[in-house]
């Protein structure tokens, strides 16, 4: 399979769960990824398993909080392939708490790892994007769309992502360069930890799923992450992909 190949993708979080999966399926159809995540002793671990496929691939330990340092590691990417082809937003870090007790801590956590980010790499981006017609895939959440109690720094950025994806759409098209949403619902580790902590919440939320089941990694969310990236996707923009089973359908 080659959907990918010679393309060149960035990825957050890809170390673990939906990045690292995304990251599978990118290397399998013969990308070579960066992935950038917090975690050190996990993102080293997975960029040897990541090279099996695509040896040139590179791990990039950041805190995606300090954005003014963004732009550089944008740079030495683009400097050592010497092109970008893929951005893939996929980090995001929250805490989940009622709006009566939400803080302003709260929302500097959500708007810092997930929105700022995902926006100053977009900007970052975009001069080595227009070289080659890339492809932008940003992520949101069922959380922002249905509203989900107890999680409002965490929906109003997921928001925030989804309304700017719509403009990056509008202003980077003309560029050739498709700017993407995914909305997952996925068998992430924080998904089975939370399961096996929440069984009734989460048999509940099961049954609310028509597939009956939560997506996985590399062969659901990262093959919708596939199809994005590719030219199978070039006439798609601005658009929010529900990988979630069917629980919400967008109108």
């Amino acid at each position: 399979m080659s959907k990918l190949q010679g393309k060149v993708a960035i990825i957050t979080g890809g170390a673990s769960g939906i990045g690292k999966g995304m990251a599978t399926a990118f290397v399998k159809e013969g990308a070579t990824v960066a992935i950038i995540d917090l975690n050190e002793e996990v993102g080293l671990q997975s960029i040897k398993e990541l090279q099996e496929y695509a040896p040139e691939s590179i791990f990039i330990q950041a805190n995606l909080a300090e954005h003014d340092k963004l732009g550089a590691i944008v740079k030495q990417i683009a400097d050592k392939f010497g092109k970008i082809d893929i951005l893939v937003n996929n980090a995001h870090a929250s805490r989940m708490n009622s709006i009566a007790d939400t803080t302003q801590a709260d929302f500097d956590l959500s708007f810092n790892t997930g929105f700022y980010p995902t926006f100053y790499l977009m900007q970052a981006s975009l001069p080595y994007l227009k070289e080659t017609q890339g492809k932008i895939i940003n992520f949101a959440s069922g959380a922002g769309i249905n509203g989900d109690v107890n999680q409002g720094s965490y929906a109003v950025a997921k928001e925030a992502i989804r309304a700017i994806t719509r403009v990056a759409a509008n202003e980077f098209g003309p560029f050739g360069i498709n700017v993407n949403i995914i909305a997952p619902i996925a068998k992430s580790p924080g998904m089975i930890q939370w399961a096996e902590e929440n069984p009734e919440y989460y048999q509940g939320m099961l049954a609310k799923i028509p597939l009956r089941r939560l997506g996985e990694l590399e062969t659901d969310i990262g093959r919708t992450a596939v199809f994005l990236a590719s030219a199978d996707s070039d006439y798609i923009t601005g658009q929010t992909i529900m990988v979630d089973g069917g629980s919400i359908k967008l109108r």
